[in-house]
């Protein structure tokens, strides 16, 4: 079964009485063409008068109800009784809807009190990658590689600024005047960024990068056609062949969602230290330690930066070191940890091309502020990393693994690095959908006599450039 159908028997747009139901059941559609075959989103938003009895009923319940109470029972309990609570205060007041009206209502408190107001149905949909909100009146998603503006709203600055402080404090984070913008994440592992005045000129600004449910496998990227089966097989030679590979790519063109199918092919019997700003990697490996930075506190003390976190996993014995996005200084330690026998690591960086990426690695180690000549740092990243993927987000929203290139060593001050595969583009379908095919170049990487000695075996024909991979 593919993935597509488990997302849609695991969430059925039916159970959820805010959410319309969009998806096409047709899996053999294109993602773009079903965008364009479907409607946008529908969301129920309340309109002024249920918004004027939304408020007297919750101000009503928040004075009746014991939140510590309510706070001792599970999501569903609780929500069954600020629903009961909601339903009899209505009837006590006579509220002139219907009992459709009364029941969604009903289930705006529910979100109000326990979830995060009127985005929360948002959280449900399958086919939504990122909520965004721009200041209180205006919430957008991102459905099949557009954005949408939906109907959803908050009531006000103030109100916004609650839910964001709702999520934040979870995580044990602040986010005030002092400290105006935060990142952190979500109970299911979405990752969110909030920033606030004085830096958000036109009120609070909120972005939730959704996260996926089900863990993909490299079956399902070659479904979807991020890359095919010449590539995944390749890569997963390089994993377990223990070669260091940088993933790079821009935002949302899918590097965590490569490392995390790449890390399910490390041997379970390896100890795995993972690295991250805010934790989303989903590694299956029983030894498995997942390190996490900490901003500082409200008296600017106590911050745990990435470079802390990977010094100090080199003294806890990793076999893997998998850090989830290098920013800054850590990248020096990482080339050392690379360099100094902790082989098969693997990490990703922000980066439109792959020389683009090891040209920012470089600039990341000159903000140790150490004296390292521009070919001594170079030299050390030639040796250090093996492997660079580039993925790209396409126009139709699709996500494609568009080059991997291995890298070769030093020529004079140069880095060398040698294509093995490469997606070649060759325009736009009816629907939009950009067309291409992935193709090998012809070069045989170096790299293939070390997976040989690691009993991996890859057929030569498979870098054929004529190959049906």
């Amino acid at each position: 079964m593919s993935l597509k159908n488990r997302i849609s028997e695991r969430f059925s747009i039916m159970d959820n009485p805010l959410v319309s139901p969009m998806i096409s059941n047709d899996t053999n559609i294109p993602v773009r063409q079903q965008a364009k075959l479907n409607p946008p989103l529908q969301v129920r938003a309340l309109n002024d008068t249920e918004m004027e009895w939304f408020k007297k009923i919750h101000q009503k319940l928040m004075s009746i109800i014991d939140l510590s109470l309510l706070g001792r029972l599970d999501d569903k309990q609780a929500r069954n009784q600020i629903s009961e609570v909601a339903e009899r205060i209505m009837d006590e007041q006579s509220v002139p809807f219907n009992v459709a009206t009364r029941q969604f209502i009903a289930r705006c408190i529910e979100n109000e009190i326990l979830g995060l107001g009127p985005i929360e149905p948002l959280l449900t949909e399958p086919s939504i990658a990122d909520i965004l909100v721009n200041g209180y009146d205006k919430i957008y998603v991102e459905r099949y590689g557009k954005l949408e503006l939906t109907p959803l709203r908050f009531q006000s600055d103030a109100h916004l600024l609650n839910i964001i402080d709702r999520i934040v404090s979870t995580m044990g984070r602040r986010i005030d005047e002092s400290s105006p913008m935060v990142d952190s994440r979500l109970k299911d592992g979405s990752r969110v960024n909030a920033i606030i005045p004085p830096l958000a000129i036109d009120g609070p600004s909120l972005s939730i990068r959704r996260f996926t449910l089900d863990r993909l496998r490299m079956e399902d990227l070659i479904e979807f056609d991020t890359c095919n089966r010449s590539m995944a097989d390749m890569l997963i030679g390089i994993v377990k062949a223990r070669l260091n590979v940088l993933i790079s790519g821009g935002t949302g063109s899918g590097k965590t969602t490569m490392l995390n199918v790449l890390t399910s092919y490390i041997a379970e019997d390896e100890r795995i230290i993972t690295i991250e700003d805010s934790a989303e990697l989903q590694l299956q490996q029983p030894h498995v330690v997942r390190l996490e930075t900490r901003p500082p506190n409200i008296e600017g003390k106590g911050e745990v930066r990435q470079r802390d976190l990977v010094r100090n996993s080199l003294r806890m014995r990793p076999d893997r070191i998998v850090i989830g996005e290098v920013r800054s200084d850590e990248a020096f330690d990482m080339l050392q940890a690379m360099n100094t026998g902790h082989d098969g690591s693997l990490a990703t960086v922000h980066a439109n091309t792959p020389r683009d990426a090891l040209a920012r690695i470089e600039n990341m180690v000159a903000m140790t502020g150490l004296d390292l000549s521009a070919r001594m740092v170079r030299a050390q990243i030639a040796s250090a990393i093996h492997v660079v993927l580039q993925l790209s987000r396409m126009e139709d929203g699709k996500r494609k693994l568009i080059s991997i290139q291995e890298i070769q060593g030093m020529e004079g001050d140069i880095i060398t690095m040698s294509e093995i595969f490469s997606f070649q583009r060759k325009g736009l379908d009816e629907y939009g959908n950009v067309l291409g095919s992935f193709k090998a170049t012809g070069v045989i990487p170096n790299f293939q006599e070390k997976l040989q000695k690691r009993g991996i075996q890859l057929p030569f024909n498979l870098f054929d450039p004529n190959h049906s991979g």
